[in-house]
C-alpha cells in the first residue's frame, strides 16, 4: 500500500533530481531493522520457552496418568470374577483394590420399579390428540404438574414433557396391533413409587383416563411394583434400591442379573499377571526419558546460543527438585520396605534413576506382599500413598497455580503479548517517521525548485547584461 509520504514524494519529487522516495525508504529501514530484529529475537526465545514449558508439563501429566492407569489395570490388581455371570456380574471400580474376597453371594430377588400402562387406543398414533388439561405426577420428592395444551396435546408431546422434567419417572409411547398407549415407569426401589392425578378439560378424552393412585382401572393398569433387591452376602442379608451395587464390596460393582434363591455365586479376584519388577523397570525407563528431556532443556552452555532453552528457569529447577525426592519419600507408613531406595532404586548425579535388580529381587523374595502393598496399596492413604498417588501429589504440587512453573508460564505468555504490542507500536512509529521524513524532503524539494528557478533567472539576466555590454 502506498503511504501518504510516498504519494507526496511522487507528486513533488521531480524538481531536485534526487530520489527522495528511495532515500526515505532507506532511512526508515535503517532505523527499523535493528529494533525489529531485537524484538523478533526475543520473541523467538520466548516462544521456544513457552513451547518447552508446555511440553514439560505435558510429559509430566502423561507420565503420572500412565502410571495410575497401569497400576489400576488388571495386570497389577487382578481381575474380578463371578462363578455365574448369568446371576451376578462384576466390574472393577477405580481408586483401590477390592477387599474381603472371595465372597459368597445369593440373589434372593431383583430390584424392580413401578410400571403403569394405559389401555390401548385403537387406530391412534404417537401424534394423536389425548385432550387438554393437566397431569400431576407425585413421587417421594413431591408433585410435578404438566399442562397439556395445543403445543403438546399428543401421546408424544406428554411423554417428552415428562422425560425432560427428570423427576424419576419416564414415559414412553408404545404402538402395536391393538393401538397406542402410554407406559409410565419409575426408578427401582421400594421408596420410588409414584401416583398420577389428572384434571382433563374433556371427561371423555384419553387424558381423563390416565389417573392412577394405587388401584387399577379400565384405563390404567400397574404391571410391576417397586421393591428393593435382596441379597445374602457371606450369610448376611442386605437390601438395595438398585440392581447395580457399588458399596457392598469396596471398589467393586456387583450387577445383579436375575434372582436365584438357593444358588450361591462366588465373587473373587484373580491374581495379578504382571510383576512389580516389570512395573519398576518401566517406571525407571519412563522417568529417565522425562529427566533427560528436562536436562537437555536446562543445559548450561558457554553462551546463550548453545544453552538449553529453559536454562535458568526457576520453575523447571523446582520441578526437577521435587521429582528427585521421589526415591526417598515414604510410600508406606510401616514395614521393612518403605521407599523406592529401600528396594534398589537410586538417583544418579544427573537426576536419572538406576535400578539395582539384585536388590529388588532380594526384597521381592523376602517380602513380596510388603513390596507390593508399598507400591500399590489396596486403599491408598496420606501415610501410605503408594507410587501412583505419590506421583499424583508431586504432579499437583509442581503444577499448582501459584507454583514456580505456572508463574513462569504466565510470565512468558505476558511477555509474548508485550512483544507483539511492541512490534505493532514499532510499525506505527515507523509510519510516523516515514511521514515526517517525507514532509522534510518535500519542503527541501520545494526550496530547491525555487532556488533553481532563481538560478535560471539570474543566469538569463547575466547573459542579457553581458550581451548589452558587448554591443
Amino acid at each position: 500500500m502506498t503511504s501518504v509520504g510516498s504519494s507526496i514524494l511522487t507528486s513533488l519529487g521531480a524538481g531536485s533530481g534526487i530520489d527522495t522516495a528511495s532515500l526515505v525508504s532507506s532511512l526508515v529501514s535503517a532505523t527499523r531493522e535493528p529494533k525489529q530484529s531485537a524484538i523478533t529475537g526475543r520473541q523467538t526465545l520466548n516462544n521456544a520457552r513457552i513451547s518447552a514449558l508446555a511440553s514439560a508439563i505435558g510429559s509430566l501429566d502423561t507420565f503420572a496418568d500412565a502410571l495410575s492407569q497401569v497400576l489400576g489395570g488388571a495386570g497389577y490388581t487382578g481381575t474380578p470374577a463371578s462363578t455365574d455371570t448369568s446371576i451376578a456380574g462384576l466390574t472393577l471400580l477405580s481408586g483401590g483394590t477390592p477387599t474381603g474376597l472371595p465372597a459368597q453371594l445369593t440373589v434372593q430377588s431383583l430390584a424392580t420399579a413401578r410400571v403403569v400402562a394405559s389401555s390401548a387406543t385403537s387406530g391412534a398414533t404417537g401424534s394423536s390428540e389425548i385432550g387438554t388439561g393437566s397431569l400431576t405426577i407425585t413421587t417421594a420428592s413431591g408433585d410435578t404438574t404438566f399442562t397439556i395444551d395445543s403445543t403438546n396435546n399428543s401421546y408424544s408431546g406428554l411423554a417428552s414433557a415428562i422425560n425432560n422434567a427428570d423427576i424419576g419417572v419416564t414415559a414412553s409411547v408404545v404402538t402395536d396391533a391393538s393401538g397406542t398407549r402410554l407406559v409410565f415407569k419409575g426408578e427401582t426401589g421400594a421408596a420410588n413409587d409414584f401416583s398420577i392425578a389428572v384434571a382433563a378439560d374433556d371427561g371423555g378424552s384419553v387424558l381423563a383416563g390416565l389417573g392412577w393412585s394405587g388401584t387399577d382401572s379400565t384405563t390404567m393398569t400397574s404391571t410391576s411394583t417397586p421393591q428393593n433387591a435382596k441379597i445374602t452376602m457371606d450369610g448376611v442379608d442386605y437390601e438395595y434400591a438398585s440392581n447395580s451395587i457399588d458399596n457392598a464390596i469396596p471398589y467393586l460393582r456387583i450387577d445383579l442379573v436375575k434372582a436365584a434363591p438357593g444358588t450361591t455365586v462366588t465373587l473373587s479376584m484373580s491374581q495379578p499377571t504382571a510383576t512389580m519388577a516389570d512395573l519398576l523397570g518401566e517406571f525407571v525407563d519412563a522417568y529417565n526419558t522425562l529427566l533427560k528431556a528436562l536436562n537437555t532443556a536446562t543445559a548450561t552452555g558457554t553462551d546463550s546460543s548453545n544453552s538449553g532453552v529453559l536454562n535458568g528457569v526457576a520453575g523447571v529447577r523446582d520441578m526437577k527438585r521435587q521429582l528427585s525426592a521421589i526415591t526417598s519419600t515414604p510410600l508406606a507408613s510401616s514395614g521393612t520396605y518403605r521407599t523406592l531406595a529401600d528396594i534398589g532404586i537410586t538417583t544418579n548425579r544427573d537426576g536419572t534413576l538406576s535400578l539395582d535388580s539384585t536388590r529388588l529381587n532380594d526384597a521381592l523374595a523376602a517380602d513380596p506382599e510388603g513390596v507390593t502393598n508399598m507400591l500399590n496399596p489396596k486403599v491408598p492413604s496420606a501415610s501410605s500413598p503408594g507410587l501412583s498417588s505419590l506421583m499424583d501429589t508431586v504432579r499437583d504440587n509442581i503444577e499448582k497455580d501459584d507454583g514456580p512453573l505456572k508463574l513462569a508460564q504466565k510470565r512468558y505468555q505476558g511477555l509474548a503479548d508485550d512483544l507483539t504490542d511492541q512490534l505493532a507500536k514499532l510499525d506505527d512509529q515507523m509510519a510516523d517517521y516515514e511521514e515526517q521524513l517525507t514532509k522534510i524532503y518535500s519542503t527541501m524539494e520545494t526550496r530547491l525548485s525555487a532556488l533553481k528557478a532563481t538560478q535560471s533567472y539570474l543566469e538569463q539576466q547575466v547573459k542579457v547584461w553581458t550581451n548589452s555590454n558587448n554591443n
